[in-house]
């Protein structure tokens, strides 16, 4: 996907990665903290990482021993003045908004 918007709503269109995000409005996790609520491997979560930092909506740092993952809330800016010029017609129903995402990114994840 060229388009940064593109990149940004197919990553949000995943529910693990929303929940990731969601995890590092706290604070910076460590990959395995990160890992830790999820019924999946660390394969399977490095690669939801993956798209997240391709998206960059995420950044990941080496410190010493341990990857370290922190939000970049400024990716999502874009986003969010798009959904907002929607605004002004009606209230944007999210649980629409995630099925038009699924069936716009099939493959996305």
């Amino acid at each position: 996907m060229s388009d940064p918007l593109d990149t940004v709503f197919s990553a949000l269109a995943d529910p693990t990665r929303r929940t990731i995000l969601s995890m590092l409005l706290e604070d910076d996790m460590a990959v395995t903290d990160v890992a830790h609520p999820f019924d999946m491997s660390l394969a399977a979560i490095s690669k939801h990482l993956g798209i997240l930092t391709r998206a960059g909506l995420i950044s990941q740092e080496q410190r010493g021993r341990v990857k370290w993952c922190k939000l970049e809330p400024d990716a999502l800016r874009d986003a969010s003045i798009w959904m907002q010029s929607f605004g002004q017609f009606e209230a944007v129903n999210l649980d629409d908004f995630e099925r038009f995402l699924a069936t716009e990114f099939p493959d996305a994840g």
